[in-house]
């Protein structure tokens, strides 16, 4: 900011080009102190929490409300008022001025003191609780520290508390203390004890006191503050151990920070753990090369053992800066509030400790639109001056201005919310930068739910321009957002232009299906051979409209056609589908054979046509099907085609087994399959017939031997072989006959081992079972005269036969022994 004139007014501060945010905002206190100002001066103040008192260069005190307005005005001295002083509880006042009047008095009451001195008094302090009768004290200071207590007949009473060291500069009390500056440093006294603790000197005694006066302020009841010059102490009031005292004062000062700060200081504040300092600064100008006052600066520090940390640091354009001193410059501030008053004799401004709002405005105003809106959100119970909404809106057309337009869309979904008017603006405004395809993505579908027009709007923007982005809306967007009907006609005045174009025709379908259309739809589907033909059919019941275009449904896909047609024979019969594939019989095989494969019943009136089906599209399944089938015509089909396998089964089936031994024989000659037939009818006959084709035959007399063993005797073979006829690995297929016969020699008397060996283990336990004792009791009763086995007199002798098998009777119940 630039430097103004005397009259002109203040901006709050000046704020740093850096990205750092000021830790306080500014404003200058107007209404009745600009009044005061425009004649007079300010010379001093001081704040209590319930008004404010500013005292003038022409000798008047002004109290003044929070805001400036003025409350009270008191006609104290023709000359300059140097200090103020309120008890409190803001009730009674303590002045000073420059003529060496001292007035202490009440606002509410007519308790008052008058005294005038010969020489000016620099300061006053009334005790803290003045209010109360037996604290009535206070102190003024010009050459001596004086102290005055009221006491016998309201009479008060001085006392010399200090003197002997230059003018008495500034003083504060707070509980039990006073600490006060004069030419030399600054001490402490302690009340209770009427004893002087510390002494702090001035470090640098080449300043003027009067020119650069020292700054005191009381933290705590045992924290005092002291700047002087550009050296500040915090100083801590602490007991010393009685051990230590002897003859010292029973507390004692213990410095616990100093630092030096780059300007000279005007006043200090605490703030927390931190520390306000009003600096006045001294810079060189660049015009005249000549040192000049420049802008007081506010800073906000963290004190160190031996250093501090700059918190942040103000420039303060107050009216008139170039013509003030240090001495000109007070800081005030109000306890608990975080109130901050800078005095120079022309200006007051009030600095105060920047709230949410303040943060929100200085994010705004550096366009973190991002943050604001965080902050909003995490603070709006507390924010007063900002709503999230027009953050929001203030954040969208931030983002649309430095064209992050999807972006901007994006946020839209969390800022608008369930606004519609709001929703139905942004999505013009989108419109009217060529942006609604950004926007499309994000519009809300549920609650709330825009105008139709809106939504058309978008979608013919996608007509126009991009198909895939149109088909990807028009499958995500719910039907009910727009008239389907006019995005129908849009859809077919653009098929008109590019009538083979799939990604339209398919978005077509689709509204087609949403329109409850499905007849379109499925032709549009089928045309395009789309993947979804089948879920619309299901989903729709549409097999009345598919009963022209099983061929169609086919050819796309013949697997799930076909399994959607068997899964559905109630609604399209099994002879319509076969009459449908008539003239594609390679589809009709397909058709017939997953349902002979369901059901071998179902369609056994087309069994006879499937055998030529399978011939002609499916060889390796005809025999399969021809042993599963027992619809076939077996004597037409012997005579269809020179399957030799498949006649082989169907005349074993009839019961030709001799014929169809020889033709295995005769056509196929494989005697592996001649002797696997032979096994499978386990008929002696047909192993005689087997053995009288191969006699002549060396190489099938080889493959008898490898594999009758265990069917037929293998001598009735081997006695027919004729006298010198050659036969191929004779040797092997001999040694393994015996092999075989050993084996079964073997396995023969294993198993007679082991038959044996089981009947005599269950023999033996039969015997220890027959062994074991049986119970008799009372409920037990004779086979034969069925009263109780045991008799009512026990002491009597009596016979029972029990058997194996537990039935009892009694002795003599049973007939003659030679007869049992």
């Amino acid at each position: 900011q630039e430097t103004r004139s005397n009259e002109e007014s203040t901006d709050e501060s000046e704020e740093d080009e850096s990205e750092e945010e000021p830790k306080l905002k500014y404003e200058r206190l107007s209404n009745g102190v600009t009044e005061i100002l425009q004649k007079d001066a300010a010379s001093c103040m001081t704040v209590h929490e319930k008004f404010l008192a500013l005292g003038t260069h022409y000798g008047k005190v002004y109290l003044l409300d929070v805001q400036g307005n003025i409350t009270q005005k008191f006609d104290v001295s023709p000359v300059k008022i140097n200090q103020i002083s309120l008890d409190e509880s803001g009730e009674h006042m303590g002045v000073c001025s420059e003529d060496g009047k001292v007035q202490v008095f009440g606002l509410y009451s007519a308790e008052e003191f008058h005294e005038t001195f010969d020489c000016p008094i620099k300061i006053v302090a009334v005790h803290p609780q003045f209010v109360r009768s037996h604290f009535k004290q206070f102190v003024t200071g010009g050459k001596k520290l004086l102290l005055y207590e009221r006491g016998w007949m309201n009479r008060w009473k001085p006392s010399v508390l200090h003197e002997g060291e230059g003018n008495i500069r500034n003083v504060k009390w707070r509980g039990h203390l006073i600490a006060w500056a004069n030419n030399m440093g600054v001490k402490i006294l302690d009340m209770i004890s009427k004893q002087r603790i510390t002494n702090v000197p001035r470090d640098d005694i080449s300043l003027r006191p009067d020119m650069y006066p020292c700054s005191l302020c009381w933290k705590d009841n045992l924290t005092l503050i002291i700047g002087w010059g550009n050296s500040v102490k915090i100083c801590s009031v602490k007991e010393r151990h009685a051990s230590e005292m002897r003859d010292l004062p029973n507390r004692y000062v213990e410095i616990v920070f100093q630092f030096d700060t780059e300007f000279y200081i005007s006043g200090l504040a605490p703030l927390c753990d931190q520390l306000v300092i009003l600096s006045y600064v001294k810079e060189i100008s660049e015009k005249t090369e000549v040192e000049c006052c420049a802008r007081p600066r506010l800073d906000i520090v963290q004190p160190l053992p031996e250093s501090c940390e700059e918190i942040s640091s103000d420039a303060l354009t107050v009216r008139g800066f170039q013509e003030n001193e240090c001495r000109d410059y007070h800081l005030e501030y109000s306890e608990g509030e975080s109130l901050f008053y800078i005095i120079s004799p022309r200006d007051v401004v009030v600095a105060k400790e920047r709230d949410q709002d303040d943060h929100i405005d200085w994010l705004l105003e550096k366009k973190k639109y991002e943050e604001a809106l965080m902050a909003a959100e995490i603070s709006q119970k507390t924010i007063k001056k900002h709503k999230i909404l027009d953050i929001g809106l203030a954040y969208i057309n931030h983002l649309v201005e430095k064209g992050e337009y999807d972006l901007a869309a994006r946020k839209c979904q969390k800022i608008l919310g369930k606004n519609t008017e709001l929703w139905e603006f942004e999505v013009y405004k989108f419109k009217e930068i060529g942006q609604l395809k950004a926007i499309s993505r994000y519009l809300p579908r549920r609650d709330p739910v825009l105008k139709p027009l809106i939504y058309e709007m978008v979608l013919h923007e996608f007509l126009e321009s991009d198909y895939e982005g149109f088909a990807t809306l028009i499958k995500e967007w719910p039907g009910d957002l727009y008239n389907n009907t006019i995005i129908v006609q849009a859809v077919v005045d653009h098929l008109k232009k590019d009538p083979q174009n799939r990604t339209l025709l398919q978005t077509l379908a689709e509204l087609y299906t949403y329109d409850q259309r499905y007849g379109k739809a499925l032709e549009i589907y089928l045309t395009l051979r789309h993947k979804d033909v089948f879920q619309l059919i299901h989903k729709h019941n549409l097999f009345s409209s598919i009963r022209d275009k099983i061929v169609l449904l086919m050819d796309f896909d013949s697997e799930k056609a076909v399994d959607m047609l068997l899964d559905n024979e109630d609604k399209i019969a099994i002879d319509r589908v076969v009459e449908e594939l008539e003239n594609r019989p390679e589809l009709q095989h397909v058709y017939l054979h997953k349902l002979f494969k369901r059901d071998h019943h179902k369609g056994q009136r087309y069994h006879e046509k499937q055998i030529s089906l399978y011939a002609e599209y499916d060889r390796p399944n005809l025999l399969p099907f021809l042993r599963d089938s027992t619809h076939c015509p077996l004597e037409k089909i012997c005579q269809q085609r020179n399957f030799v396998e498949e006649t082989v089964y169907l005349l074993s089936r009839m019961g030709n087994s001799r014929s169809a031994l020889k033709m295995i024989m005769e056509e196929l000659q494989d005697v592996d399959k001649a002797i696997e037939f032979a096994k499978e009818q386990d008929d002696g006959e047909l192993w005689e017939d087997l053995i009288l084709y191969s006699i002549d035959k060396p190489p099938f007399i080889t493959g008898l031997l490898n594999n009758i063993g265990t069917h037929v005797d293998p001598i009735l073979l081997i006695h027919r072989i004729k006298e010198g006829m050659e036969i191929p690995n004779l040797r092997d297929s001999l040694v393994k006959i015996l092999q075989d016969y050993n084996l079964q020699i073997l396995l023969r008397e294993g198993c007679k081992k082991i038959l044996v060996a089981d009947s005599l283990s269950l023999l033996k336990k039969m015997h220890r079972t027959q062994m074991k004792g049986v119970l008799v009791d009372e409920e037990n009763i004779c086979e034969s005269c069925l009263s109780p086995i045991l008799p009512s007199d026990a002491s009597k002798s009596f016979n029972v036969v029990v058997f194996h098998c537990r039935h009892m009777f009694h002795k003599e119940c049973l007939p003659v022994s030679n007869t049992v």
